[in-house]
């Protein structure tokens, strides 16, 4: 379905910049653009192939005054972005240019574009699924290489290639319960119900594969909320900045110098870390380091990974006992910090108090044990579940639910058929599942649905 209406919008950053693209979409692209644009070498951009990039200027037509000196790409539908005719204004970069040609354009006759309507037209004219369209935002968000690789697979077709897969694999088994409901009595292979549950496991199998993706698939997109705690003076500041490679935090021998929280994003191994380096926590008097504390403690219960920094050179103390009760069912790494100086820690009374906690000894100053730190991290992430060579990652919190309610309903489905159900009852399951998978490609979603999603969009997207 091609839209009506041609659209305009700034495709570029706002502020300062080499260059500036307007981006025009519609079957009016071409005829907007040739009421503004004079080619530098021929009369008019008809006169030009489509997809050459063509030098000259905008002017406006009701001064005749040049509004500048552009290049203008003008790609013929439907082999675009959108399937739909489109016109790409690259001019000089800045808010002036570009917003003197897009108010131009605007009143040639274009309106202004929604956010995320470009993408939107191009899921609506059949050229990418709704999948698809969510991973163009998860590319221009991707915080590390790895995320981007799996939200690149994504835009490819490697989750909806699954997901079309599974539906398919429903859609035989609907085929035959309906066969078999609506011809009880005809000349044809009888369903039974040891090979329809054979089949539906199998199904419930690829959901359950593709669910197993998505703990991993969420970190690589949104990144693991990450929290350096521990006493004061034990190192955290100085493993902050050893894992940013850059001075971040305030480093002295000073106890308390952290006093509020520090939050960055870095990449471990591919591995996005929103990773938090906290105030020392302890017991104290002074009014904006209590302050501190508490928020150390609030950053610490909304972590998804605890790295607990000791001092090896010191024994355990009773600081160091009170936050270890609150580590136990916390994901946990815990560091022996500062091992350059001669240690006295009591590592068997350590494991005692943290049992099954992965405990590795570092030195920040030496940068001696921070790639045991990093694999840990690595490990703990994919956790023998997902390898990174896996092409489809659940990575979208939408994508996840629509599979889960898929699973319940095959669930119910293969309950129903071990108890001798009538095949309209497992029908209704096995549909329903079909139906919720449709969701994640967009060919069972609802308008609001779509509403919702290209509303998150950046305008030009």
């Amino acid at each position: 379905m091609m839209a009506e209406n041609t659209i305009a919008a700034i495709a570029t950053a706002p502020g300062e910049a080499g260059i500036g693209i307007v981006r025009l979409s519609g079957e009016k692209s071409i005829h907007i653009l040739d009421k503004i644009f004079k080619p530098t070498k021929k009369n008019s951009i008809r006169d030009y192939e489509p997809r050459r990039i063509t030098h000259g200027k905008i002017i406006d037509p009701d001064t005749q005054k040049i509004v500048d000196e552009v290049l203008v790409t003008y790609m013929k539908g439907p082999y675009t972005y959108t399937a739909e005719d489109v016109v790409e204004i690259n001019c000089h970069g800045g808010m002036v240019p570009v917003k003197n040609i897009l108010d131009l354009v605007l009143r040639q006759g274009a309106f202004m574009a929604e956010r995320g309507e470009f993408t939107k037209r191009a899921f609506l004219n059949g050229r990418i699924d709704l999948s698809q369209a969510e991973a163009v935002m998860d590319i221009i968000k991707a915080k590390t290489s790895t995320g981007f690789d799996v939200a690149l697979n994504q835009l490819e077709g490697s989750l909806s290639n699954e997901v079309k897969a599974i539906r398919h694999d429903l859609l035989e088994v609907l085929a035959h319960i309906t066969v078999n409901i609506d011809f009880p009595d005809d000349d044809i292979e009888e369903l039974t119900y040891d090979k329809l549950e054979q089949d539906s496991i199998k199904i419930l199998e690829k959901i359950d594969k593709l669910l197993d993706t998505a703990h991993t698939g969420k970190i690589l997109k949104e990144g693991l909320n990450t929290v350096i705690i521990g006493k004061p003076n034990v190192g955290k500041s100085s493993l902050m900045n050893a894992l940013l490679k850059e001075s971040r935090a305030i480093v002295t021998d000073v106890p308390g110098t952290t006093r509020d929280i520090i939050e960055e994003i870095i990449s471990v191994k591919g591995i996005p870390l929103r990773i938090t380096d906290t105030a020392g926590i302890r017991e104290t008097e002074d009014v904006v380091e209590k302050i501190g504390v508490e928020r150390s403690k609030e950053s610490f219960n909304k972590a998804d990974l605890v790295i607990f920094i000791l001092n090896a050179s010191e024994t355990l103390s009773i600081e160091d006992k009170e936050i270890m009760d609150k580590l136990q069912h916390k994901e946990t790494i815990v560091l022996m910090n500062k091992t350059d100086l001669p240690n006295v820690i009591d590592l068997d009374e350590l494991k005692e108090l943290l049992p099954g906690k992965s405990i590795i000894p570092i030195s920040v100053k030496e940068n001696k044990g921070l790639d045991l730190l990093e694999d840990k991290i690595v490990n703990m992430v994919y956790e023998g579940k997902v390898q990174r060579h896996e092409d489809s990652l659940v990575t979208n919190a939408r994508h996840k639910r629509a599979l889960e309610v898929g699973k319940t309903s095959m669930e119910e489905g293969i309950e129903a058929i071990r108890s001798g159900l009538a095949l309209d009852f497992v029908e209704v399951d096995i549909k329903n599942c079909w139906e919720s998978l449709g969701e994640i490609t967009g060919d069972t979603t609802s308008e609001d649905m779509l509403d919702r999603i290209f509303s998150s969009f950046c305008i030009g997207k």
